[in-house]
């Protein structure tokens, strides 16, 4: 495939910001779009990593004597965090904005900066949307192989780049954070978490089956979260019900990595792993909407006790004394056929006196769009067209 230059849905801030997101989802290539004429700071030249790290007023002198309002670009700033007080100072003094690119934020809290107290925002880049491919979306290839610009750009070396991002990049970046000793018990860890993408985490479990303690399992899945690889989504808890399940939930941020961790990238693909694929790349979708349109709605999911489920449950307002909570409904299905069944929990959730439930949405792999007495019923790539058009939320 020929490699177009996409644009991306992420706005640029006016003011020094700070750019966290995985390895290899195109956050360089992104501000050499359009920061065409800033000053680029790469941490990973070694002599560049090397010259700071042992005299971090040197920046200034890099960047030299540049009026006010200039943008700075420090890439893989995680690694030397010291320099966040220099930054500081030449924002207040030299008015210059800076942009600080990283894919972990660990290292930067542990060292006391608190990411410059405000006066740097944060934003994120994710994985390409559907939004942003355009017409080279491909929901079959992206289920398989994921949404890295990498892969979706060159996907006739797909499997070979997922296998080299979990076996090299993951890697690094557990070595950057510094905080496994043992690597072989988080690499086996690693496909675990794999395996057990876009479902609820049991820790007790998951350490038995690492064999390590059940605080090791903590830990490496806040490394995996830390370095945004994953996430973890919280149950809604309205209160619908005394006994409501409250066990977080864990998706990677692209499916094709998850299938590398779990080391299936030469298996083929059953239906079940293909569901969580085609839920992981909902949720991807959410959030990269979410953010880049600057909602900022909290996006859970809600599981009963005798196991009934909503995929998604996005607040988009939140409950006060005299108001009830505000939601959307996602309901995420593999299947060629719309099965009424499924919109159960959605419609008794809209049933309870303690929420307003504003819209009930089935998302599934057909090809007909219907509406079942509240309930839309979508194909995912009009779902998807929906939400970029601001109307699910």
């Amino acid at each position: 495939m020929k490699n177009p230059l996409l644009k991306r849905l992420l706005a640029l801030p006016d003011r020094s910001f700070f750019l966290f997101g995985p390895r290899s989802t195109g956050k360089s290539t992104y501000l050499r779009q359009v920061l065409p004429g800033a000053i680029y700071l790469d941490l990973l030249d070694s002599s560049l990593y090397f010259e700071l790290s042992q005299s971090p007023y040197h920046l200034e002198a890099l960047i030299g004597n540049r009026p006010e309002q200039t943008w700075v670009v420090l890439d893989e700033v995680q690694k030397i965090p010291a320099l966040l007080d220099e930054v500081h100072r030449l924002i207040e003094n030299k008015r210059w904005r800076f942009v600080l690119c990283g894919s972990s934020a660990r290292k930067l809290r542990r060292g006391g900066t608190n990411l410059l107290a405000g006066r740097a925002i944060t934003r994120h880049m994710e994985s390409f949307s559907s939004a942003e491919l355009g017409a080279l979306f491909d929901l079959d290839f992206s289920l398989q192989y994921g949404l890295l610009p990498t892969v979706q750009l060159d996907r006739k070396y797909a499997r070979d780049i997922l296998d080299a991002y979990v076996n090299t990049y993951i890697r690094e970046e557990i070595k950057e954070e510094g905080v496994v000793r043992n690597l072989p018990p988080f690499l086996r860890f690693l496909s675990i978490a794999g395996q057990i993408n876009a479902q609820q985490v049991n820790a007790q479990s998951l350490a038995r089956d690492a064999a390590v303690s059940r605080s090791s399992i903590d830990i490496y899945f806040s490394i995996l979260e830390d370095t945004l690889l994953g996430h973890k989504i919280l149950a809604y808890r309205p209160n619908i019900k005394v006994r409501e399940q409250t066990r977080p939930k864990f998706y990677w941020f692209d499916p094709g990595v998850a299938r590398a961790a779990a080391g299936l990238l030469d298996d083929p693909l059953d239906r079940v792993w293909l569901g969580t694929a085609l839920e992981t790349l909902i949720y991807h979708e959410l959030r990269v909407y979410n953010h880049t349109r600057e909602k900022y709605r909290p996006i859970a999911f809600y599981r009963t006790a005798t196991g009934g489920e909503i995929d998604f449950v996005i607040e988009t307002r939140k409950r006060t004394v005299s108001s009830r909570a505000h939601v959307v409904c996602l309901e995420v299905k593999l299947s060629d056929r719309w099965d009424r069944r499924w919109e159960r929990q959605m419609r008794d959730m809209s049933l309870s006196p303690q929420i307003c439930v504003d819209r009930m949405v089935g998302v599934y792999t057909g090809k007909r769009s219907y509406h079942f007495d509240g309930v839309d019923v979508l194909p995912v790539a009009e779902f998807l067209q929906q939400l970029y058009q601001g109307n699910i939320f």
